[in-house]
């Protein structure tokens, strides 16, 4: 069986899928992450390249004309999307590529490189602590807050079309569960 070379990590806003992203890629320097694009604003701390392709409406709708996306969505105004060339930089120079894309992103890449992909779900142990965690970022507006918990109870809910689930309730236990399903499923194949 060939190894995966895409590790799709997902969940609602505020899951832990860039906490995990981090630590898998401080444990596995072959490990990159899948920068993805965005028309949302660029937020304190963040860089273009690193964090995300900040692209304009305009731009990011050129790339869909030109069918540079393996997968795009609009999530709360704004667009979502993972470059084609991002994937095949990483099939190109020979190393695993880890994604922090939400849950209908994560089935359009399973879908389209379904042997390749190993998709693994965050979910919180309940809706109250995933709005402790929305709000302690600090990040949202009540009404943001409101939208990214009515969406949490769908991709929930799409989990089950996942390899794995993970029940991110205490931290250093969900770091090692995906640390664990690494090795099993990237490294023992």
């Amino acid at each position: 069986m060939a190894n995966k070379l895409f590790i799709v990590l997902s969940s609602p806003s505020g899951g832990g899928k860039s906490t995990v992203a981090k630590h898998l890629m401080t444990m596995h320097s072959e490990i990159k992450f899948s920068v993805s694009a965005t028309t949302r604003a660029m937020r304190t701390g963040e860089t273009f390249g690193k964090d995300y392709y900040f692209l304009t409406k305009a731009e990011f709708v050129e790339k869909i004309e030109n069918s540079e996306l393996i997968e795009y969505e609009e999530i709360f105004g704004n667009y979502y999307g993972t470059l084609t060339s991002e994937l095949q930089k990483a099939v190109d120079e020979n190393y695993k590529l880890i994604f922090d894309v939400d849950v209908k992103g994560a089935l359009s890449i399973k879908k389209a490189f379904p042997s390749e992909s190993l998709l693994v779900f965050l979910a919180p142990p309940d809706m109250a602590t995933l709005e402790n965690r929305l709000r302690n970022r600090k990040t949202e507006s009540e009404q943001q807050i409101a939208k990214r918990l009515s969406r949490a109870e769908m991709e929930i809910a799409e989990s089950i079309k996942f390899d794995y689930v993970i029940v991110n309730k205490v931290l250093e236990n969900t770091l090692k569960e995906a640390e664990s399903i690494i090795k099993n499923e990237i490294y023992e194949n």
